[in-house]
């Protein structure tokens, strides 16, 4: 009896050790594939890339980054990388579009307590009747794995001014500008091409046909202004003056989607400040559309000083006091960002 019950607990042992080795083997088959290319027929044995090497756009089409560029994000150390994995979400779409009109509940209540209105509206009515002037698509959900989409987020820091960057931010394929932002007569500095102008109602201009003006809206008001100002022309006032008429291509106007505003605020900023500057918007709108994305003309010029480059700001700082956006933690992140090989800033002067 003693004899059989060694026998029973061995063969268990066994067969214990012959199903784990199974599965041992059948995992590692899971996360690799073998590369035959190796010295006197070893096989090397490559893990399959992580999440850092996988593009997400809206739908949750894998997307892989950086196979064509100069600046891979995977050269970014393992630490560096987690910080940023465990908050990019790439199913959330930075446009919004006739696919996702209907906000979550917490996004649209965070979003109509930003720039509160005296008058109620229904949101998605007047989004239904935006799309009928403007096209209410999502032009980046698709993209050519072979070619690298390089883009240059250029902010309006007076440490542009004789940094001589123009024919470097001319030479990407998306040049992306916020608000005033003028280049004639600064084209050395800054550049002259633009692809994508970042505007909300009060900060508004005419744009050459060329250029996608996008609309970063704080309120519903906000999109009857634009539906206005591309034709009757009624609404002259939101909480400032504005235009009544705008001149830009109709069929290049897109609107920011508050959710993926709400994202950046929660995820990224972290709810420092009231809501994130526009810079950090179209920033996080660049990450998530392009492959390579090299920043210019963010934070204080060599002096310390806070301001435009077309201007001389005697009141150099004021950014930073206000309270609605808190830019020294707003710099802590794009230096976050940058350690992950993600962007790649120009300092300037």
């Amino acid at each position: 009896m003693k004899c059989s019950l060694r026998v029973c607990f061995l063969s268990t042992a066994f067969l214990l050790i012959f199903v784990m080795s199974v599965l041992f083997t059948y995992s590692h088959h899971s996360i690799a594939y073998l590369d035959p290319g190796g010295l006197g027929g070893i096989h090397r044995v490559k893990l399959v890339p992580g999440y850092a090497g996988v593009r997400r756009l809206s739908h949750g089409v894998p997307y892989p980054r950086g196979c064509a560029c100069r600046r891979c994000p995977e050269d970014a150390a393992a630490a560096a990388a987690a910080w940023f994995d465990s908050r990019y979400d790439g199913g959330v779409s930075p446009v919004w579009t006739k696919e996702n009109m209907e906000l979550p509940p917490d996004v649209q209540r965070w979003w109509m307590m930003l720039q509160p209105q005296f008058k109620s509206h229904n949101t998605q009515e007047v989004l239904s009747k935006l799309f009928q002037i403007v096209p209410g698509e999502n032009p980046y959900r698709w993209r050519d794995p072979r070619h690298c989409r390089r883009c240059a987020v250029v902010g309006n820091s007076g440490n542009l001014r004789g940094s001589g960057y123009g024919h470097e931010i001319d030479g990407h394929d998306f040049i992306m500008r916020m608000n005033q932002a003028p280049t004639v007569g600064f084209e050395g500095d800054v550049g002259s091409r633009t692809t994508h102008h970042f505007m909300y109602p009060e900060s508004a201009k005419n744009l050459p046909a060329n250029v996608s003006f996008v609309l970063v809206p704080f309120k519903t008001l906000d999109l009857l202004w634009i539906a206005s100002a591309l034709s009757t022309g009624q609404i002259r006032f939101t909480y400032a003056p504005v235009k009544p008429f705008l001149r830009v291509d109709k069929e290049k106007v897109q609107i920011y989607n508050p959710a993926f505003f709400k994202y950046i605020h929660d995820r990224w900023t972290e709810h420092h400040g009231r809501y994130p500057s526009t810079g950090m918007l179209v920033l996080f709108f660049a990450l998530h559309v392009c492959d390579e994305v090299n920043v210019f003309g963010f934070g204080a010029d060599s002096r310390g000083n806070w301001h435009h480059y077309w201007e001389n700001n005697r009141y150099a700082g004021e950014f930073r006091k206000t309270g609605v956006h808190d830019a020294d933690f707003e710099a802590h992140i794009i230096d976050m960002l940058a350690k992950t090989s993600r962007i790649e800033v120009y300092r300037g002067n």
